[in-house]
C-alpha cells in the first residue's frame, strides 16, 4: 500500500543570479513499512525534496512549481496551514541534518518535547513529561529526568541527535524523514544513531533516509532512489541497484567505494564536475561526465526506462538494454 506518492514534483528558487530548478519532475512512492534511501551528491535536490513533502520550502525564494504529494491519499500541497501543522510531527516527522540548528537554544529540552506532544495530544503536562522521559531513556540517554532541564548547547552532538530521534518517533508518525542525520558525528556515534533509528522504528512506520553514503544505504534500506542534478537517475530495490546498476552515475558511485580486498588500489572517480543549476542542459544532465554519452544525450532528455521489476533508469543505454 502506498503511504506517500510524489508525482512530477518541480521546485524552483529565485536568486540574484536568476531562477533555477532545484528539483525537476521527480516522481516516487514509499510503501507502508519500508525504508527508502534517497542518495546523491550534495546539491542534487535531496533535502529540497524532503522539505517539499512537509511544505517547509521557504517562500520566497523557493516555490513548488508543479506536481502532487499524496499522503494517505490526500494532496498535502492543497491542505490549509492548520491541517498541514497537524500532519507535521504526528503523520510525518523529520530528523534534521543539524540538530543544533533544529533545536531551540533558548528553551530546555524537556519544554520542547512536552510542547510538541501537547500540540498534538489532549493530555496533561505531567503525562507529556512522562512520555518525554520515557523516550529519552528509549534512545539511551542516561539520567533522562535531569537531561530534561538541559539546554541543547549543554549536550554533545550525539546526544542532540538522539533527542531529535526521540522527538521524531514519540508521536508514532507513519513516515519519518531522516535528512543526513549523522553528518556532523564521528563514525562510532554514526553507527549508534543508525542502530537507534532501526531499533526505534515502529513496525507500521516508513522511513525516507537521505544520505550520500552508499554504505549506509546498503545497511538500512529496502529500496533506493539515486538523484543527480535535480532529477532521478535510477531507482530500484537494494539488490538491483548494487548488483545490476543501469545508470552510469550509479555505477560511478558504487565504483568509488573502497574495497577491503587487501590489495592497494586507487579509488575510482567520476570525471568532471556537477554542472551549475544555472547551466543545466535540455538533454541528460550527466552527459558531460558520462563515458558513454552520444549525440542523443545532448538533444533529448532521457525518461525513466523500465529495466526490471520496479527497476528504472534515466539512460538511453538502459532503454536499449545495454
Amino acid at each position: 500500500m502506498k503511504l506517500l506518492e510524489v508525482t512530477n514534483l518541480s521546485v524552483t528558487f529565485e536568486t540574484d543570479d536568476g531562477i533555477f530548478k532545484a528539483v525537476d519532475d521527480v516522481s516516487f512512492h514509499i510503501e507502508t513499512g519500508e525504508i527508502v534511501g534517497l542518495v546523491g551528491e550534495s546539491g542534487c535536490g535531496k533535502s529540497v525534496t524532503a522539505l517539499s513533502i512537509l511544505r517547509l520550502i521557504p517562500s520566497p525564494p523557493g516555490r513548488i512549481e508543479e506536481g502532487g504529494i499524496l499522503f494517505h491519499g490526500k494532496d498535502v500541497l492543497r491542505l490549509d496551514p492548520r491541517e498541514m501543522r497537524k500532519i507535521r510531527g504526528r503523520g510525518i516527522s523529520m530528523i534534521f541534518q543539524e540538530p543544533s540548528a533544529a533545536l531551540s537554544p533558548l528553551h530546555r529540552i524537556g519544554r520542547q518535547m512536552i510542547e510538541n506532544i501537547l500540540f498534538h495530544q489532549k493530555i496533561s503536562r505531567k503525562e507529556a513529561r512522562n512520555i518525554s522521559e520515557k523516550w529519552l531513556t528509549a534512545v539511551k540517554i542516561a539520567d533522562a529526568g535531569e537531561r530534561m532541564f538541559a539546554y541543547p548547547f549543554q549536550l554533545s552532538g550525539g546526544m542532540q541527535q538522539r533527542i531529535m530521534i526521540a522527538m521524531a518517533l514519540m508521536l508514532g508518525p507513519d513516515l519519518v524523514i531522516a535528512d543526513e542525520p549523522t553528518t556532523a558525528l564521528d563514525v562510532t556515534i554514526q553507527a549508534q544513531v543508525f542502530e537507534l533509528i532501526r531499533e526505534m522504528r515502529q513496525k507500521y512506520s516508513s522511513i525516507l533516509l537521505i544520505t550520500h553514503d552508499m554504505g549506509v544505504i546498503w545497511e538500512m534500506c529496502d529500496r533506493v532512489i539515486v538523484m543527480y542534478a535535480s532529477r532521478i537517475a535510477e531507482e530500484g530495490n537494494l539488490t538491483d541497484i548494487f548488483s545490476k546498476p543501469a545508470h552510469p552515475y550509479t555505477r560511478g558511485l558504487l565504483g568509488s567505494i573502497p574495497k577491503l580486498t587487501g590489495v592497494p588500489e586507487r579509488l575510482k572517480t567520476i570525471h568532471g564536475q556537477v554542472p551549475s543549476p544555472f547551466q543545466y542542459s535540455s538533454g541528460c544532465h550527466f552527459r558531460d561526465r558520462c563515458p558513454h554519452a552520444f549525440d542523443r544525450c545532448q538533444a533529448e532528455r532521457p525518461s525513466l526506462f523500465d529495466v526490471g521489476k520496479g527497476h528504472r533508469a534515466a539512460c538511453f543505454l538502459a532503454e536499449k538494454g545495454i
